[in-house]
């Protein structure tokens, strides 16, 4: 497992600790979770029910935490509704679902209503653990290109999978996006997307026109191996159309059939 400079991102983070909200009624599996996301060296907060959930997020230092993971079958309020909730407060915190219903159906779901990682229970900590250093090196990325320490997000991009950071505006037909403030223009309206969202839309416009497969789109956003049948990026996709939809930028995302997808501003 590729390891984070956890330096790095505490520092970007004003030296804090690195907090992990752990979602989970099970109070056994809490306690496992919570226990080896310490031995990563990451602070974790248990939250046994919906509620007590949402009112720790609710909390005035709820911007401490960097990650969530989340079950579903939650006493209070079900994790469907606070990954709905949470996301609607906050587009950037990566929530990550770990639950028993597998369907593929549930996994859009998910996604569509905004989490950015879904395992299956039974899980392996190792796997668990693996998904937290992903989305917490995108979100450190993130973070120093906002910060304009171009110093650190080299750094950090090296740690994350080699993947390099570019913080260059893009503009095509009538949409400008801006990575180092993360905000997306449509025409000079401002639309709000969520981490994935943007990171995909980023990954496409950088290149007009070419033809990316599922895996290179899933590869480039997620930083880890294209696990096969998985349908991460249709959602994702689905989600950037439906806010394109009525705008100026309506039909810029192509799907080339049997291959992937574009992004193509000449139609």
């Amino acid at each position: 497992m590729q390891e984070i400079d956890m330096k790095d991102i505490r520092s970007l983070k004003g030296d804090r600790d690195v907090t992990v909200l752990v979602i989970e009624d099970d109070a056994s599996i809490s306690e496992i979770i919570c226990t080896r996301l310490a031995k990563e060296g990451y602070q974790t907060v248990p939250a046994f029910s919906g509620t007590e959930a949402k009112l720790l997020l609710s909390a005035p230092d709820a911007q401490a935490f960097d990650v969530v993971v989340t079950d579903l079958m939650l006493p209070g309020m079900t994790g469907d509704e606070l990954v709905a909730l949470i996301r609607r407060a906050n587009a950037d915190i990566p929530i990550i679902v770990v639950s028993a219903r597998t369907s593929p159906k549930d996994k859009v779901d998910l996604l569509t209503i905004g989490a950015d990682d879904y395992l299956s229970k039974p899980f392996d900590l190792e796997e668990l653990t693996a998904r937290v250093n992903v989305q917490l090196r995108k979100a450190a990325v993130r973070l120093a290109g906002e910060v304009g320490d171009q110093a650190a997000a080299g750094a950090l991009a090296a740690a994350s999978a080699g993947v390099p950071v570019v913080l260059a505006d893009v503009n095509l037909g009538c949409l400008s996006i801006d990575p180092a403030q993360r905000r997306v223009m449509v025409s000079g309206a401002e639309i709000v997307l969520t981490r994935t969202e943007f990171d995909m839309l980023y990954s496409l416009m950088r290149h007009p026109k070419r033809v990316f497969t599922k895996q290179e789109l899933y590869e480039q956003v997620w930083n880890e191996p294209y696990p096969g049948q998985e349908n991460s990026v249709n959602a994702h996709i689905s989600n950037l159309r439906s806010k394109l939809k009525g705008t100026d930028a309506d039909g810029y995302i192509q799907t080339v059939w049997g291959i992937g997808f574009k992004f193509d501003c000449d139609v």
